[in-house]
């Protein structure tokens, strides 16, 4: 069961197709963790076209996650981010819990997720493996060349 928000106007609506022009204005908001141009233009793309969770709190987008199904018992979340000043807020928490119900409901029996891994340390990304172990990820591998060499990625798995 979701905790209460603290934010009682938060919304979120989804999926939906076609909602990349609503998200990137929070992704561009999170540089420290989506510096990469290139990166965010396949992001862009990529959230045109893949099944997207979107939070509202009254006009402002301050969260989105984009699901990437890869088999009929698995997907990903692809690509997520909640706005830094709404970082800590359950906004993140509340996004996951409704995208792991819609999920449930069409049998995924994995989710997936890949952040930056612990080899490389960075703060901000030890806050994002916290997260997602607090609700249930669990470290699987970490890919040292996945990505590129100076960026590793962790790849964590939960088993809804």
């Amino acid at each position: 069961m979701p905790p209460a928000a603290l934010d009682a106007s938060l919304d979120i609506q989804g999926p939906a197709l076609g909602c990349a022009a609503e998200c990137m204005p929070v992704l561009q908001a999170l540089r420290h963790w989506f510096g990469i141009e290139s990166a965010n233009e396949a992001y862009e793309a990529d959230i045109d076209q893949l099944p997207t969770f979107v939070a509202h709190s009254g006009e402002q987008v301050v969260g989105f996650v984009s699901v990437k199904h890869h088999f009929p018992a698995s997907a990903e979340l692809y690509v997520l981010g909640v706005r830094p000043e709404r970082h800590r807020q359950g906004i993140g928490r509340r996004m996951l819990y409704q995208v792991e119900a819609w999920l449930r409901e069409q049998g995924v029996e994995y989710l997936q997720v890949k952040t930056r891994g612990p080899s490389q340390p960075d703060e901000g990304y030890e806050r994002t493996r916290a997260f997602y172990r607090a609700l249930g990820y669990q470290p699987l591998e970490e890919m040292l060349t996945l990505w590129d060499e100076s960026n590793p990625a962790l790849l964590m798995v939960k088993r809804l």
